[in-house]
């Protein structure tokens, strides 16, 4: 799920919204399954390498919404099933979406550039399409390069007769390395050094192995190989093992900065989405409340007053009005606000017992006490991390009680009134057959 900028307009967090659910739609509908690689999760680690480099970059905010769509839907080209062709058919892809919801010329062309840049030989003119051809490959600089790198070659292998081996894949992988640039400072500072890690633990690879074919592959292994023949062998296995026990810590640390960062997405994702779902019980709710009070306001005003005159339509306004009262009391139980006593102690704190991130829990508290009771938390990660589950839990069970009523509300407004308008139509059919009844 595409990261929501707080400095963003609604609107376009609500086209950012909408182009996710439809890039999804394509990829699980239309997209071969043999896309190993390229395919919706791909296509997420793209959106939010743009994102975090956006934020490094410090680019305009003006900006992000369209590197963010470009990156949703630069790789959509693959449901056309011609992968040569695919920055053309994403970018059409990308442009008849945009018209269809009414985004400016500006914006598509801006959407539209930065997707074509990301074509082989990689050819950004500005900033927005730099930060996405970095992202695009920013795999690369990452502890998964091998991961992905063996998608990738699944991938080919599925897709043409032709197999790949694994000499001939890591020739291809060198050359690749070595022809590649990353364009932004981000790239250049932190990913760069770790894709330089990869390409030389290739190099070793197959120099090791002493398997590769004579000819410019070869050349560009043999130009990597250090000049000085007096080095024993001892020395040479000592020194590479050296490279390979450094460069093996350097995966290692950063493996647990990308897991760190993934499990503060998570719970950044998983927050959002409940504050949205909430958000929306909420509206329903609205929607239900208004609703009923109109119809009970008209009744009130209008039905009321005649009923001395036609007793026979009693019956059929209190079934109405039971509906409604009934529906609007469901749909305010579901938005009406649960708060706790908001003080905790200095044993709930060492105990670990209290949630400090939900407000219902300190809102009484002097501000001290609750500065303390945060730096105790913040310095200890397991109680962090448990606060936060805790958090999405209480969301989750919050939004179960508010699911809960609305569907009751909804349930009785929606059978009570086919009820109450049968009841009616009885009473109408009968006082006419029957005009004397009364």
């Amino acid at each position: 799920m595409v990261e929501i900028i707080q400095g963003m307009t609604s609107a376009a967090q609500q086209l950012l919204q909408e182009a996710r659910q439809y890039v999804t739609g394509i990829f699980t509908n239309k997209v071969n399954p043999a896309f190993v690689y390229h395919n919706i999760e791909h296509t997420r680690e793209v959106v939010e390498a743009a994102d975090q480099m956006a934020s490094y970059l410090s680019l305009p905010e003006e900006e992000r919404p369209a590197l963010l769509l470009a990156a949703w839907f630069h790789d959509t080209g693959y449901s056309a099933g011609q992968p040569k062709r695919h920055e053309e058919v994403s970018r059409d892809i990308a442009a008849d979406f945009l018209r269809n919801k009414g985004v400016d010329q500006e914006t598509i062309d801006r959407v539209s550039n930065a997707i074509m840049a990301t074509k082989w030989p990689q050819s950004p003119t500005d900033l927005l399409e730099q930060i996405l051809c970095d992202a695009d490959l920013s795999h690369l600089g990452m502890p998964v390069f091998p991961e992905k790198n063996k998608l990738l070659r699944q991938e080919l292998n599925l897709l043409f007769d032709n197999k790949l081996s694994k000499k001939e894949w890591r020739q291809k992988n060198i050359f690749f390395l070595q022809q590649h640039r990353y364009f932004t400072e981000y790239g250049k500072t932190v990913l760069e050094p770790v894709k330089q890690h990869h390409l030389q633990a290739l190099i070793l690879k197959a120099d090791k192995n002493g398997k590769e074919e004579e000819g410019s592959f070869g050349q560009m292994i043999v130009d990597t190989k250090l000049p000085d023949t007096n080095i024993t062998m001892p020395e040479k296995t000592n020194g590479e093992k050296a490279i390979r026990d450094k460069e093996r810590e350097k995966l290692e640390k950063d493996k647990a900065a990308r897991t760190e960062r993934s499990i503060s997405t998570m719970f950044r994702i998983m927050s959002e989405n409940h504050v949205n779902l909430s958000q929306m019980a909420d509206s329903k709710a609205n929607i239900m409340i208004s609703v009923n009070t109109i119809v009970i306001s008209i009744m009130v005003s209008v039905l009321l007053g005649k009923l001395q005159f036609y007793p026979e339509f009693i019956v059929p306004t209190i079934i109405l009005l039971t509906v409604c009262t009934s529906a609007v009391v469901f749909a305010i139980l579901a938005t009406r606000p649960n708060v706790n006593r908001g003080v905790f102690t200095k044993e709930d704190i060492e105990n670990k017992k209290v949630n400090l991130l939900f407000f219902g829990n300190f809102f009484n508290m002097e501000l001290k006490d609750y500065d303390w009771a945060m730096k105790q938390m913040m310095a200890d990660r397991d109680y962090l991390d448990s606060s936060m589950i805790k958090d999405i839990y209480s969301l989750g069970v919050v939004l179960a009680r508010k699911y809960k009523y609305l569907r009751i509300a909804y349930n009785i407004f929606m059978f009570g009134l086919v009820i109450a308008i049968i009841a009616f139509a009885i009473v109408f059919l009968f006082s006419e057959q029957n005009p004397n009844a009364a």
